[in-house]
């Protein structure tokens, strides 16, 4: 069903402005995407209607748009063809084939991709993509009618701002913010702590979260008990050593060797946006890292972020009020979004009546 090929690779500094093309890196965030760019040269680029695969996370994601790679990016191209609503179908199909992937050499990848047999739905000794299309409505519908809920329950649907956010927000899009520049160290005691076997993790009765390298759920993997494990208190953020990723902890937590811990030397995050704010201006610094180049505490001591600040000390009250802003912009695309689904839901289910 499919051939698996190399990508052509080439750095960030070539690229040039405009949006033509996407160009994909190991980041895990944004499906992969760090920017996009205009033409850079027609040998690289690969072509859209296809999927991308990681070779460090085994991670594949669907490409609408034609993109360029960087290193260590295969292609996945469907020798059958895929209708639309069959795109997450296959998506997760794949994907679920990562942990075979991530157990063999890099160089072996290509052949034992090739060997994997997978299960499909099948009517006639053919492949049902019908039977896929309802089955990806069904779940989208139920997602939807789950998301709205939680919009309800957890007063998200309310997103209009406030006078101080509108200020505040059209001071950021101004430029009117002073910045300055803090040194990690300066701010944060950098820790971690390695769990010699995971396997070690009691669940029975736990009630900790654990956190390591997992792309989703803010690494969060399961809830353990703490016994004869490192605790990490809640106002925290975690780096992952090899893929820079950046995520805040809203609860106490054990991790993993591969993970480092950030705790405020001054308790400043005090709260979810602070540390979403901090996360994003962390994030945004992480990309000096490359290929072969693992994350340390040394490093990323030596870090400088860039916050808003007032009499020369970080604003954490101006970051807080510019997070509110934009988790309420978010979530307005989020809320049109799910109203708009639940109409076309509600229409099609009259029409059929």
């Amino acid at each position: 069903m499919f051939e698996i090929q190399n990508t052509l690779s080439f750095n960030k500094d070539e690229l040039v402005s405009w949006n033509e093309y996407d160009y994909i890196t190991r980041t895990s965030q944004n499906q992969w995407i760090l920017q996009e760019t205009g033409f850079v040269n027609k040998e690289n680029i690969n072509s859209a209607w296809n999927w991308s695969l990681g070779l460090l996370q085994m991670d594949f994601f669907y490409r609408k748009n034609p993109w360029y790679a960087w290193q260590f990016i295969r292609k996945i191209i469907p020798k059958i063809e895929i209708k639309n609503k069959t795109i997450l179908f296959f998506s997760v199909i794949l994907n679920q084939q990562k942990s075979k992937l991530l157990s063999v050499l890099v160089r072996d990848v290509d052949k034992v991709f090739n060997d994997i047999e997978v299960s499909i739905p099948k009517q006639n000794w053919k492949i049902d993509f019908d039977f896929m299309e309802r089955f990806i409505q069904d779940l989208e519908n139920q997602k939807i009618n789950e998301l709205n809920n939680y919009l309800l329950a957890t007063w998200l649907k309310d997103y209009h701002l406030t006078n101080e956010e509108e200020k505040v927000l059209a001071d950021f899009e101004a430029g009117k913010f002073e910045w300055s520049n803090f040194e990690i160290e300066k701010l944060f005691n950098i820790s971690r702590w390695n769990i010699s076997n995971q396997k070690e993790l009691i669940k029975d009765n736990s009630w900790i979260v654990f956190v390591a390298q997992n792309d989703n759920d803010n690494g969060f993997v399961d809830m353990v008990k703490p016994e004869n494990n490192k605790q990490f208190k809640w106002n925290s953020l975690i780096v992952w050593r090899q893929t820079w990723i950046v995520y805040y902890q809203e609860k106490d937590f054990i991790t993993t060797d591969w993970v480092l811990v950030l705790s405020s030397k001054e308790n400043f995050i005090k709260n979810r946006k602070i540390g979403l704010a901090f996360t994003s201006s962390l994030t945004k610094q992480m990309v000096s890292f490359g290929y072969n180049n693992t994350v340390s505490a040394e490093k990323l001591n030596k870090i400088n972020i860039q916050l808003p600040i007032k009499d020369n000390e970080p604003d954490y009250k101006l970051m807080e009020t510019l997070i509110s802003a934009i988790q309420k912009l978010v979530i307005k695309d989020v809320v049109i979004y799910a109203n708009r689904k639940i109409e076309a839901t509600k229409g099609v289910v009259e029409k059929e009546k």
